[in-house]
This record gives C-alpha cells, structure tokens and sequence, in this order.
C-alpha cells in the first residue's frame, strides 16, 4: 500500500471517532467536529487580538512586520500543507496551528517574563497554560457553557504543543520537571484527561514543527528588514548557504526586497518537504494501526531529518543573540517588562480599576485567586491597549522605541 494512502487509513485522526467535548453538544449538520474548532477559534475573541499582539517587533514600529495574528496564519498555512501532503486531518492540524498562540500576553515573550515573575508565588505564568485557560474557560460566547468547548484532539494538541508533559508515572518532565504542571493545565485534565504523558497526535504534531518552520523563515525575513540582520550575515548557515548561490545563479541581476522573498519562500520550501520525507520514513517504519500508536510512540513521528534539524538548531542559534537580544529589541522588551509589571502591581493594590466584569465573583481575601484574575486580565490586552492602560493610571508611558 502506498504510504498516502496507508496514513490516511490508520493515521488521521478521525473526526468521527473524536473523544469528544467537555459539554456534549449535537454534532454539526455541516462541518466536521475539527472544522468546527476551527471556526469557533477565528470567530473568538481572543483571536482578532492577536492582530496587535507582538511577534518580535512592536505594533508601531511598522505595518509590515509580523504580529501574533499573521504569524498563526503563516503557521495555519504550513500546517495545512504538511497535513495534505502527509493525508492527514487537515482542519485538526489547522486548529491546533490556529489556537497554538492564543495564551500569548501583550509584548511577546517579555510580557510573558513580567507575568511570570509577578505570579512567582502563585504558580507562575505559562503561555501554554493560558491557551487552555482562555479556550476553556476565558473565552464567554455560548449560553451553556464558558470556554469555546473544543473537541479533545483540539486541546491535547493546544497542551502538548511541545510535547509530552510528564511520564507515565505522572512526574512532570522536561521544562516542567522544576516547577511542576500548572494548575489550570492539572485541573482541566482532572476532569477531561488529556494524556500529559503522551505525544499528541501526528496533527499536533504537525502544528509544532510548522510553528518552528515559520519562526526560522520569517522572524529572518523580518530581521531583514528592520535593517538588524544583513542578508550577507546569513551565508554561513546550513541550507541558506545553499540557497543563496542558486539564487545568484539563477536570478543575477535580482534586486534586493526580492532575493529576501525568494530565499525565504525556498527556506520554507525546503523545510516542508524535508518533514514530509523524514515523516513518510517514520510512519512507514512504525506502521500504526491506530492515531494512538503515534501518541504512544515514545518520540515525535513528525520531525526534521537529522541535517535538517541540525538547520533548525543552527538558525535560532544564529537569530537569538543577533535578531532577539539585539540592543534595540532588549531595549524596548526590558520597558515593556516594566509597563506589564506597573500594570500588574496597580492592580493588585487597586483592583477596583479593572474593568467591572472582572470583579464578578473575586474574592478579596483569596490573595492567589485575585493575582490570576489580574493575570488573565492583562495577558489578554493587545500591545496598545496595555500601554493605554498604563498612561491613564500612570500619566507617563515610555515610548517603546
């Protein structure tokens, strides 16, 4: 049997045969249960306020630079292709791809910084925590329930973005080993069990490379043209070195805007398909009878070959001191660290200043609880709601330039 046509038989995940919602709703008349994940995630809230939420530049800092918006649905798109191209569920692949940033706070990874440390006492912040929490329970759209209620395969790919979470015994691993699995995440699956020390399915799985696939091609791209990175700087590296000559060969007099178009399109190119050679080799040593043989597995069945991995490694080596901890993005993180943790602090002194829908219910002398309702609050904001905030309660905010 060809391997298309064997992994569409024993290997997508059917949306027939989902484990189901937390709150059992009638099926679809007209959508599978995955698609309608899909469009209950496009249609959330959450998501359009990833259009002003930091990728690694700023909101004002350009029109054409990335947010967390267009950089989900860069990722939606790769994990489209891939799941095509290996017959997998496309619209499971897809939801996880469009859910997978939604616990993001205002400023990136720096937000995520300030709240964590400002919840030190209380569990800390994780953003993939917060994926869950907004999907669960953030999220009020539906008369019966809160959260959007998504199917299982949805929120095991959303949790086990990076892969399993604790061993079989239940010990937390990985970079949970130290602190432990936040309590929204053991909660949720006290009630739901999402199988913390399992892979995810060969579609999450899909979703997390296709995130990697995007980082490395597009936070270069857009190095580029904040004018930090030189095009010239990336000759060295594995798979670019390659790229870049075939593009002089092929296209000599190209001008400059389109030689970076092109090589990140082949960068891109490359990747996707060495995922789908690496995977159709694994899927075909495997010979799983089942999705659950994927999950169980013991290692990712969707990865990079070997060379290619040594790539990936090789790129975000070279991006994180030149492109993440440039002086000038340090400079403007290291304030909006300083804005989320004012923010933070005003809060927990005045909590009265939040909106009134986020006093329902609080309880005053529950320190730990009103810290993660401040949280919730704030990791919600956009970039530029956040630093409203903060000059109406503060009168000066800093520029972030």
């Amino acid at each position: 049997m060809a391997v298309e046509a064997f992994a569409r038989a024993s290997l997508a995940s059917d949306p027939e045969r989902t484990r189901g919602r937390l709150h059992a709703e009638p099926p679809s008349a007209t959508r599978s249960a995955f698609r309608r994940d899909c469009d209950r995630i496009i249609h959330a809230t959450a998501f359009r306020r990833l259009a002003h939420k930091t990728q690694v530049f700023v909101f004002h800092e350009g029109d054409h630079f990335r947010t967390r918006l267009t950089h989900t649905l860069e990722v939606t798109q790769i994990a489209r292709a891939l799941a095509r191209s290996l017959s997998l569920d496309e619209d499971l692949a897809e939801a996880c791809a469009l859910g997978h940033d939604l616990g993001h706070p205002p400023f990136g990874h720096a937000g995520e910084r300030a709240l964590d440390e400002c919840l030190a006492a209380s569990g800390g912040f994780d953003h993939n925590a917060q994926t869950l929490r907004v999907v669960t329970a953030l999220e009020r759209r539906y008369p019966d329930f809160d959260g959007l209620n998504l199917t299982w395969e949805t929120l095991e790919g959303l949790v086990k973005h990076n892969g399993p979470l604790t061993d079989r015994a239940g010990k937390p691993v990985a970079r949970y080993g130290e602190r432990g699995i936040p309590r929204a995440i053991v909660e949720y699956s006290a009630a739901h069990d999402l199988g913390l020390w399992s892979h995810p399915s060969a579609e999450a799985q899909v979703g997390a490379i296709a995130d990697d696939i995007a980082y490395d091609a597009h936070d270069i791209d857009d190095g580029l043209r904040a004018e930090i990175l030189r095009i010239d700087d990336l000759a060295a590296l594995p798979v670019i070195c390659e790229i870049l000559p075939e593009i002089a060969r092929q296209h000599p007099a190209i001008e400059p805007s389109r030689r970076v178009h092109e090589l990140v399109r082949r960068l891109i190119t490359r990747m996707i398909e060495d995922v789908i050679v690496q995977t159709r080799s694994r899927l075909a040593a495997l010979a799983p009878a089942t999705p659950d043989v994927i999950r169980a597995a013991g290692a990712p069945v969707v990865t990079f070959s070997p060379v290619m991995a040594e790539a990936d490694r090789a790129i975000k080596g070279f991006l994180y001191p030149r492109l993440y901890r440039h002086r000038r993005i340090v400079r403007i993180m290291d304030a909006a660290e300083a804005v989320v943790r004012s923010l933070f602090t005003h809060y927990v002194a005045r909590p009265d200043d939040m909106p009134a829908e986020w006093l329902h219910g609080l309880d005053p002398t529950d320190a730990p609880g009103r810290a993660r309702r401040i949280a919730d609050f704030i990791a919600g904001m956009t970039d530029r709601y956040a630093m409203v905030e903060h000059a109406r309660l503060f009168g000066s905010t800093p520029e972030l330039r």
